[in-house]
């Protein structure tokens, strides 16, 4: 009876502590790792019900591992930590990629990336899987192999996607941090509708080992509460896998080096429109443009500008051949996986839709849209060396959206598509460019929604954007803000 009133305890008390103080509980010897690993456990199960988070769960295993002598002394030790359910394979443990074909099969995976075992070597107790919808491929999560995950702040709209799962296990206190993922958005989209911080760092910062090529859009980092967690954990798990061959700079210090360190007079861009025109709500306008006055209260200067090369409305369609072949290889290695054709129910509408469209193209379309990739991708860039060190921009277009918006329907496959794309205009450059950038939580609408800004660096400039945030995070904090739920 004591040990259920202690863990009932420790269950309240870490509730809102980050990562980097439970961390500390565990080095005083103030806690057990399987103490914390109890306690979020115990959140989970009765938060989750409401939410639908975390879709896979291996408790029994990760108390084996949090009361093992072999745990190992990282900075996070005995903290405890939920994956995606997208691509990051743990040796034993279940992963579906959000497809049901892959549920269905109990799918196991055979090794760890190499992040999944840097995280394990820095001593967090990884304890299940967050939802994420099929290949990550909408700004939402709702796939139809586990269902809807529900926003914290508002049980009827979305927590955003494609690291929709992981955001609501955070932002409800059942973890302090989660791992999270980007290929176009998917840590800053879900990290506003959240209310949490989102950092997608830049291209070949984190290594994609020892199986995915590290030279396409994606990045993997994760979501927090803190600023502090989120350089944290990046010093450890940063850095090139075995070869690897696109490797961002090492940094010149540790990031957590840079928190609290005055960043300095700073040259920041405003873009607070559409850069194709489209319907910005006027509430993520206004936190964007509150979020400049913030800055310039810090001694920065901002002005309206930005690079012209995001208002290149050809891009998209020369970037169709290479999201759709992605779409029809993923789609190749499912079947492989279960041995099988999958069919047409195992399979997402709109990503089988987009699979198809891969057969419509020729080789040279495909290396047509890796040339502009190389060319969007140099003349955004351009724009920080003509003497500007950030650019600030709203992060979404739109509040978070109502569950369902994004709903996948046989008749109009790509009708999800064309949602997110009013949604999510200001996210996706950056994965093309290979840029840094992150969403921080300065605003909430008078409904209590979060309103997330984004802010983007020079490639391989973490460190500006850490101590821009921590800056921003001291005068303005947000820690205080918790939902209901």
């Amino acid at each position: 009876m004591c040990y259920t009133i202690r863990m009932s305890s420790l269950a309240d008390d870490t509730q809102w502590m980050d990562a980097t103080d439970q961390a500390g509980l565990v080095a005083r010897g103030e806690a057990a790792p399987v103490e914390l690993l109890d306690a979020a456990i115990e959140r989970i199960e009765r938060i989750d019900p409401s939410l639908n988070a975390v879709v896979i769960r291996w408790f029994d295993h990760a108390r084996q591992v949090a009361r093992s002598t072999e745990l190992p002394d990282g900075p996070f030790r005995g903290v405890p930590f939920l994956l995606k359910d997208l691509f990051a394979t743990y040796a034993g443990q279940r992963i579906s990629n959000g497809n049901v074909a892959l549920k269905n099969a109990n799918t196991i995976s055979p090794i760890d990336t190499t992040l999944v075992a840097r995280y394990r070597a820095a001593g967090l107790v990884i304890a299940g899987r967050t939802n994420s919808p099929e290949l990550g491929s909408v700004p939402t999560t709702e796939p139809i192999a586990w269902g809807p995950t529900r926003n914290p702040w508002d049980t009827t709209r979305t927590p955003g996607g494609s690291s929709g799962g992981a955001a609501a296990a955070v932002a409800s206190g059942m973890v302090p941090f989660a791992h999270a993922s980007d290929g176009g958005g998917s840590i800053r989209i879900p990290a506003s509708c959240c209310g949490l911080v989102g950092l997608k760092p830049s291209q070949g910062r984190i290594t994609f080992g020892p199986a995915r090529d590290e030279s396409g859009l994606g990045v993997e980092h994760c979501v927090s509460r803190t600023v502090r967690d989120t350089a944290a954990l990046l010093d450890a798990t940063r850095g090139p896998g075995i070869g690897d061959t696109v490797i961002a700079p090492a940094p010149t210090r540790p990031y957590v080096q840079e928190l609290g360190v005055d960043p300095g007079r700073l040259r920041i861009g405003l873009l607070d429109h559409h850069p194709h025109g489209g319907h910005v709500d006027p509430e993520c306008v206004e936190a964007v443009r509150s979020a400049a006055v913030l800055l310039e209260s810090l001694g920065h200067h901002v002005e309206p500008a930005w690079p012209a090369a995001l208002e290149d409305t050809s891009f998209g369609s020369q970037f169709g051949a290479l999201w759709s072949t992605n779409m029809g290889v993923s789609l190749s290695r499912f079947e492989d996986m279960v041995g099988r054709p999958l069919t047409a129910d195992e399979f997402e509408p709109m990503n089988r839709a987009q699979a198809d469209f891969a057969k419509l193209f020729s080789s040279i379309d495909y290396a047509r849209a890796l040339a502009s990739v190389a060319q969007f991708r140099r003349a955004v860039q351009a724009w920080w060396t003509q003497g500007w060190d950030l650019l600030l921009t709203p992060t979404l277009a739109q509040v978070p959206l109502p569950l369902g918006s994004f709903a996948n329907d046989a008749a109009h496959p790509m009708a999800p598509i064309i949602t997110a794309g009013a949604f999510v205009p200001f996210t996706p450059a950056w994965n093309t460019s290979g840029q840094p950038a992150i969403s921080l939580p300065l605003s909430w609408t008078a409904e209590g929604l979060p309103v997330g800004v984004q802010l983007v660096a020079a490639y391989a400039r973490e460190d500006v954007l850490i101590r821009v945030a921590s800056q921003v995070e001291q005068a303005q904090p947000w820690a205080h803000r918790r939902p209901s739920v």
